[in-house]
């Protein structure tokens, strides 16, 4: 690939590209929902929680690709706001099921909102192959960062290059 040389300039990094587009993104949700006390974060977990049924706790930092103790942070914040409550599974007491309050189901519809807007605007920009190709690349991209053993063996080799 003629972009990838001995020295890569930053505008050329894959990581550098979607971490300057993910800054933009959150950078607008947090605009939009300023006025609506969301952040990017919290409207991102109301998301996630299913509407109906709820979402055990314990599957949600997975679906959102987070560790535990970040969305404990925000599952705190939110049930403080009275957006989620916690309740017992009744089939498996072990298991806390959140479910969104009336203000939390509020919250995610104007989230869901956003995110359907930002998504139509980029759809009139880009075309459908376009799209499975983006689709394509992030999948891959999120593969290979969360191979552990992989870069773990990239930086070692890092290390002595010699091996």
């Amino acid at each position: 690939m003629a972009i990838f040389t001995t020295i890569m300039k930053k505008e050329q990094s894959i990581d550098f590209n979607i971490k300057i587009a993910w800054h933009a993104i959150s950078r607008m949700y947090s605009q939009y929902g300023q006025d609506f006390e969301i952040s990017p974060s919290s409207g991102f977990v109301l998301l996630n929680i299913d509407v109906e049924k709820g979402t055990p706790a314990t599957k949600i930092a997975p679906l959102m690709g987070l560790e535990a103790r970040s969305l404990t942070r925000i599952l705190k914040a939110l049930e403080l706001k009275k957006w989620i409550i916690r309740k017992k599974d009744p089939l498996d007491g072990r298991l806390v099921r959140i479910f969104l309050t009336k203000k939390g189901r509020e919250k995610r519809a104007f989230s869901s909102g956003s995110v359907k807007a930002f998504n139509k605007h980029i759809l009139h920009k880009i075309t459908e192959g376009e799209l499975q190709s983006f689709l394509k690349v992030t999948a891959i991209v999120n593969e290979i960062a969360s191979d552990k053993e992989r870069i773990q063996e990239e930086l070692q080799q890092l290390r002595n290059p010699k091996e």
